[in-house]
């Protein structure tokens, strides 16, 4: 995909990011630091088809395996809900590099950028500081670790960023897979304006001719909450609490027509193809799913917040496993002394979200069918 015009701000090394070669094809090498390249006095060490040196520098046997973990961090994969992922940098070798290395699962194009070593920058509205509060109430939360690190805003010509963890440092050619979590995905703000529209009657009835009934048929038009309502039951949102938003297997691109993935069996057929029977990496992520789900019981935060539109993202690859909890840009804190308990069913005005509903089925899902 066609890189674009958004421009980001310079590298941060607030998490030393060190110089490093990255291989980006066989025969090519390019040297980061500062976001500057250069592909001279560069060639292949011998015969090992993995590994590229600077003939200016040597290479001490103690440093090897710090070298090894720093170029796999920066050729990864980051892959978070709902993003495409862009350069910062105006260097054409850079863009061409970074173009190729991330991925877009769906969606807002130009919101991520590579940052640091092992760090991102989310790109958000001046005006709208919601995941910013969040993280930052997340990072006093006894579910801190269960999220991407939040690092600090960052201000750029006027542009507002969220510096944060990447959290595919480390991982290696890794399938991942956005389950966007709750019953519903709309924030009951979005929702109260009760005059009926067409454009959204038109929306739905592309999609399902047979789907508005007789009176709104004979009005053509539906309120935003009809449609929101019933674009939540395309998929299984409404009914198990989750949907699967997109995957990526390893080195192929992404998929994200999971729109319609509605039943248990076919959740079941497409979380088996995404595992391919590595009995390992599924015992990982169920016991990484579960500990987010005693954690948020037990968190203070999620007790006081609706989370609406977040997601869980898993990620694998031959070495191991890992599940976080991520994109936090709908999720509102409620009014001092109303709780949610993210079980019950949701009512215009008591904010329930039914995450941890999702969860539990998701669990079930990872536990009973394989």
């Amino acid at each position: 995909m066609a890189a674009t015009t958004t421009e980001f701000p310079p590298p941060s090394y607030s998490t030393s990011f060190f110089p490093v070669l990255i291989r980006v094809a066989k025969d090519q090498v390019i040297n980061v630091s500062g976001l500057t390249s250069s592909k001279t006095g560069l060639k292949k060490c011998s015969r090992d088809k993995n590994r590229y040196e600077d003939p200016q520098v040597s290479r001490d046997a103690t440093t090897k395996a710090s070298d090894q973990q720093e170029e796999m961090a920066l050729l990864q994969l980051f892959a978070l809900n709902a993003l495409e992922l862009t350069a910062p940098a105006a260097n054409d070798i850079v863009i061409n590099y970074r173009k190729k290395g991330w991925v877009q699962l769906s969606g807002h194009e130009g919101a991520f950028s590579p940052a640091g070593y092992g760090t991102i920058w989310k790109r958000r509205l001046a005006s709208d500081d919601t995941e910013v509060k969040a993280y930052r109430a997340l990072m006093l939360d006894l579910t801190r670790d269960l999220v991407p690190r939040f690092y600090k805003e960052v201000e750029y010509k006027g542009d507002y960023y969220i510096e944060m963890q990447d959290l595919l440092e480390g991982f290696k050619d890794p399938s991942v897979m956005d389950i966007k979590m709750g019953t519903r995905t709309f924030a009951e703000q979005e929702v109260k304006n009760q005059t009926p529209r067409p454009d959204l009657y038109q929306k739905m009835v592309a999609v399902d001719s047979g789907a508005a009934t007789e009176e709104e048929n004979s009005i053509g038009a539906i309120t935003k909450l009809r449609y929101m309502e019933f674009r939540e039951q395309l998929s299984s949102t409404s009914t198990l609490g989750f949907r699967i938003e997109a995957v990526k297997y390893g080195q192929t691109p992404p998929v994200t027509n999971h729109k319609f993935v509605k039943t248990k069996d076919q959740i079941v057929e497409t979380l088996s193809r995404f595992l391919s029977r590595r009995e390992t990496a599924k015992s990982q992520i169920t016991n990484r799913l579960r500990l987010i789900r005693k954690a948020i019981e037990k968190s203070p935060f999620f007790q006081t917040h609706e989370i609406i539109g977040s997601s869980i993202l898993i990620v694998f690859d031959q070495f191991k496993a890992g599940a976080w909890m991520i994109d936090f840009a709908k999720t509102l804190k409620l009014k001092d002394g109303m709780r949610v308990d993210h079980m019950s069913p949701w009512q215009h005005g008591n904010h329930e979200d039914g995450y941890l509903s999702g969860l539990d089925n998701l669990i079930e899902v990872y536990c009973l069918w394989f």
